[in-house]
């Protein structure tokens, strides 16, 4: 049988995946990619670009509504699922296409199939007519996540969305269950709120989105509480009864009471599980279910890498693209690693969060010597005038040297803005620098500069 060989073959086609075959190619390497479903992964096709598509719209009907108190009237509105999910697929399409040009440009082979790595750098390919077999000099496995399933009682019966189907359901529900509170969970909230769907979120943890400090996770609980979405936290699911269309959810609080939760659609949105059958051959050192790597992304085997949700690291799409350009350097005889201190977190719901950099809990853990300043968006003009004032910007710095640590906001198009303080924490700038910076009136970001001035005591309006 005719073999392939490559300097790098690439098992994975999502954000991890695709902009390491890219880098590897620009770094004139002969370059394979491997993808079993869609280019660009779960991110684009069934994660992070239809949901924020569909928050788009969401924020848009909300506007609307919210213009009535403003003296704009509109007459009553109504909803085409079918036109909105045409807009999504038009999205991912325009953008998957972009996508498959970059890969040709870089004159990256590409093998739509199901791939196994074997020993000693081979990897076979399952194509639709045909099986074809490969040799790659150095491998980098990029082959994502699934939604994780838990073992509920009756699940195996019941009737269930994931994040990886959940954007092309046919009829918007008359109810929803949503079982987790993470980011998937809140975010997904959101936008069938928007359709007016009531919405249940059951969350096991003391809180929504947990992963982020908690003052944003209680002004998010706040705002989707106004959104008429309830949030049940400390609550597991015990059991899930399927009867007919209904579904019966049974519940049980921290207090050990129990209750029954009726809706007609569940979406399950409790984790994600890694995919690792494409190389459960090569016996490499894992962390528990995950692939374990070093800081350069390079796996117990010297000849291979592996990036983004496999490694069990942030589940983030951009943190997958940085671990694809280091592997990819990496395997082509540099030695880079990941700088994770600036990554950026996002939560696009409304009101957004994004944070950056060492929490509060984090400095305190590390010993620092640190102090806290928090600035509310109820005085900013541009808040006021958006009538979105209820967020808040916090800063943490350093007092040995006023070097910014962490910042969290909570507010409009914050998920934009973060990259100012990202890039402050990357470059080691210190609250006095920030404090010199002239921003514009009226902006967010003006927030940023009176907690810099305030922190150094110099605060203007606050």
């Amino acid at each position: 049988m005719l073999v392939n060989s490559y300097e790098v073959v690439v098992l994975g086609g999502g954000p991890g995946g695709y902009v390491a075959a890219i880098r590897a190619a620009k770094l004139g390497k002969t370059v394979a990619l491997i993808e079993v479903r869609e280019l660009g992964g779960t991110c684009l096709n069934r994660g992070c670009i239809p949901s924020k598509t569909l928050l788009r719209h969401a924020e848009v009907i909300e506007t609307i509504e919210k213009a009535k108190s403003w003296g704009i009237e509109t007459g009553d509105m109504t909803f085409s699922l079918s036109k909105m999910l045409a807009r999504k697929d038009a999205v991912i399409k325009q953008l998957r296409t972009g996508i498959d040009h970059l890969l040709k440009q870089g004159k990256i082979d590409v093998y739509n199939g199901v791939g196994k790595v074997q020993a000693a750098g081979k990897i076979t390919v399952q194509l639709a007519d045909k099986e074809e077999v490969l040799q790659g000099e150095k491998i980098i496995l990029a082959t994502g996540s699934r939604p994780l399933v838990p073992p509920i009682d009756g699940i195996e019966e019941a009737a269930y969305f994931t994040s990886d189907t959940i954007f092309d359901i046919e009829k918007i529900p008359k109810s929803m269950v949503i079982i987790g509170g993470g980011i998937i969970g809140v975010e997904l909230a959101c936008i069938f709120a928007s359709l007016n769907v009531p919405v249940s979120i059951v969350e096991m943890n003391d809180r929504i989105v947990p992963s982020e400090e908690p003052e944003a996770s209680k002004a998010l609980a706040r705002s989707l509480k106004k959104k008429k979405i309830s949030i049940m936290t400390n609550t597991k699911v015990t059991k899930i009864e399927q009867q007919g269309a209904r579904q019966l959810i049974h519940i049980e609080t921290a207090q050990g009471k129990a209750e029954t939760l009726d809706t007609e659609a569940i979406l399950m949105a409790v984790g994600r599980a890694p995919n690792t059958s494409a190389f459960a051959e090569l016996k490499l050192e894992m962390d528990g279910p995950f692939v374990k790597v070093d800081s350069a992304m390079q796996t117990s085997d010297p000849t291979i890498y592996a990036v983004g949700d496999v490694t069990g690291g942030w589940q983030l799409a951009h943190v997958a693209s940085a671990e694809g350009v280091v592997a990819a350097a990496n395997a082509a005889g540099g030695k880079q690693t990941v700088d994770y201190r600036m990554v950026p977190r996002c939560v696009y719901t409304s009101p957004e969060i994004a944070s950056v950099g060492l929490t509060e809990a984090e400095a305190k853990q590390q010993g620092i010597d640190y102090k806290v300043v928090r600035v509310d968006h109820a005085g900013n003009g541009r808040a006021l005038a958006q009538d979105e004032k209820e967020g808040f910007t916090k800063l943490i710095a350093g007092t040995q040297y006023g070097e910014i640590l962490g910042v969290l906001m909570v507010g409009p198009h914050v998920t934009e803005i973060i990259a100012e303080p990202s890039a402050f924490i990357h470059l080691e700038g210190t609250v006095d620098e920030l404090a010199s910076m002239i921003h514009a009136h009226p902006t967010i970001t003006e927030s940023l500069y009176e907690a810099a001035a305030s922190w150094i005591g110099k605060g203007v309006h606050h």
